[in-house]
C-alpha cells in the first residue's frame, strides 16, 4: 500500500483532497513523491510567506529542539520574552501586551473571550462573507451557511454586517456589542479588501459605542499584504489583532496583540498547554528577522504589484476582475473555479480558491519574478482553454 493509499484509508475524511502528494520544498516550490516541480501559490494557505525551508528558521528550530521544547506559561522562558520584544517592535506601538497561542482560529477565540472580558457584553458584529475560523467561538463568526449549518445553534449574540458597509455597521452596533470583527482582506470569503473610510468608521463607530475593534490578521499579517500587517494601509489601530499563520514560518503559532483599552485581563481567564512555546517562539523569532533582512514586506508589495498587472493583461472572457493586495490575490470567474484549479495543476502551478468562482494566489514573498512568469503564462492558458 502507498503512502498516499495509507493516509486515504485512514485520514479523518473532514478534507476534500487533491491527487497529490507534497514531499518537499524550497522556497516558492514544492515537489511531489515522483519528483514533479510546482510553483507553490498556496502556500500552507498563507502559512508559507517566507517560503518553505528556510535555512535559517530550520536551523533555530533545531537548536531550540536540542535545548528546551516545551515549557508552559506558569514559567518564564528566555525565547517567549524574546518573541514579545521582537511583536513590540513590528507592530503598531499602542499594542502592549501579547497572548500567544497555536493557530489562528486560537487566536480569534481569544480576542472574542478578551473583548468579552474587557465590556462585559456578548454580542459580536462580524461581516457577510467573513471567515475566522472553524472552532466554535470563530466558527460563530464566520458567515458561510455550509460551514455553520452543520453545528448550529452556534454561540449566541453573533450577527454578520454587510462587509464595507458603513450605514449597516453603524446600526448593527449599539450598547450591547462587545466586539466588532473585520478582516483587512476577505481571503476565504473572495479575496474583497476592507476599503480606508470603512475601517476608519468602524475604530469610530466602536470608539463611541465602548466596543472593541479585533481585526483579524492571521491571513493578512506578517509581510504578506505589502505591510507587516493589512491594517497598516489604514492607520486604524484596533483593540485586539489576531495573528497566525506565516508567524512561526511553518511551525503551528498564533497571537493576540492586546491594546491598553482592553481590560480585565486576569490570571485563569484564559490560557493554553503548548501556547508560547520555546520552540514556536524559536522559529517565529528567526521568521520574523528573516522576514526584515529579506526586506519581505517590500518584496511582497513590489510582486504583487507586478503579479496583478499582468494577470490584468490576460485576455480571457471568463475573467470578472483582478483584486487584491500584495500576495494575497484573487481572479474572479464568471464560472465555478475548481476546473481551473485542476487544470493549473497540471501546468505545474499550485492554487486555492476563494468562495465558489475566485482563483486565489498566496505565493510565497520569495516567489522569483520569472516563477510568477510561469503562473501568468499558465494561468492565460487554462483560462483561454
Amino acid at each position: 500500500m502507498s503512502n498516499q493509499q495509507l493516509e486515504q484509508q485512514m485520514t479523518s475524511g473532514v478534507y476534500l483532497k487533491r491527487d497529490l502528494m507534497l514531499v518537499q520544498g524550497k522556497d516558492a516550490l514544492v515537489w511531489d513523491n515522483n519528483g514533479n516541480e510546482f510553483i507553490d501559490c498556496v502556500g500552507g494557505q498563507g502559512v508559507s510567506t517566507l517560503g518553505h525551508s528556510n535555512e535559517v528558521v530550520a536551523r533555530a528550530i533545531a537548536d531550540q529542539a536540542a535545548t528546551l521544547i516545551t515549557c508552559t506559561e506558569i514559567f518564564y522562558n528566555d525565547k517567549r520574552a524574546q518573541l514579545l520584544k521582537t511583536l513590540s517592535e513590528i507592530v503598531s506601538s499602542h499594542f502592549k501586551r501579547f497572548y500567544l497561542c497555536n493557530s489562528g482560529a486560537e487566536a480569534i477565540e481569544a480576542a472574542l473571550k478578551f473583548a468579552i472580558l474587557s465590556t462585559g457584553r456578548h454580542n459580536v458584529i462580524a461581516t457577510v462573507r467573513g471567515f475566522h475560523g472553524r472552532t466554535m467561538g470563530a466558527l460563530s463568526a464566520t458567515f458561510e451557511p455550509k460551514y455553520r449549518e452543520p453545528f448550529q445553534p452556534l454561540l449566541p449574540g453573533f450577527s454578520h454586517a454587510p462587509f464595507n458597509n458603513i450605514e449597516a455597521l453603524d446600526k448593527a452596533v449599539n450598547e450591547q456589542t462587545a466586539a466588532v470583527i473585520i478582516e483587512p482582506i476577505q481571503g476565504e470569503g473572495g479575496v474583497n479588501p476592507a476599503n480606508n473610510e470603512y475601517l476608519l468608521e468602524a475604530r469610530r463607530i466602536t470608539q463611541e459605542r465602548g466596543a472593541m475593534l479585533i481585526v483579524d490578521e492571521v491571513q493578512t499579517g506578517f509581510c504578506r499584504t505589502g505591510k507587516w500587517f493589512g491594517i497598516d494601509h489604514s492607520g486604524v489601530q484596533p483593540d485586539l489583532m489576531a495573528m497566525g499563520k506565516a508567524i512561526g514560518g511553518g511551525v503551528p503559532m498564533g497571537g493576540v496583540a492586546i491594546a491598553d483599552t482592553v481590560k480585565n485581563i486576569t490570571p485563569a481567564t484564559h490560557g493554553s498547554t503548548f501556547g508560547g512555546s520555546p520552540l514556536a517562539c524559536a522559529a517565529a523569532i528567526a521568521s520574523i528577522h528573516e522576514m526584515q533582512r529579506l526586506e519581505l514586506a517590500q518584496q511582497a508589495h513590489d510582486k504583487g504589484v507586478y503579479f496583478r498587472e499582468h494577470l490584468e493583461e490576460i485576455n480571457a472572457p471568463l475573467i470578472r476582475e483582478v483584486r487584491g493586495q500584495g500576495l494575497l490575490i484573487g481572479v474572479e470567474l464568471k464560472t465555478k473555479v475548481a476546473p481551473y484549479l485542476k487544470a493549473l495543476q497540471a501546468e505545474g502551478v499550485l492554487a486555492l480558491p476563494a468562495g465558489l468562482n475566485v482563483l486565489r494566489f498566496l505565493p510565497p514573498a520569495v516567489i522569483t519574478y520569472a516563477q510568477i512568469d510561469r503562473v501568468i503564462k499558465a494561468t492565460a492558458k487554462v483560462l483561454a482553454g
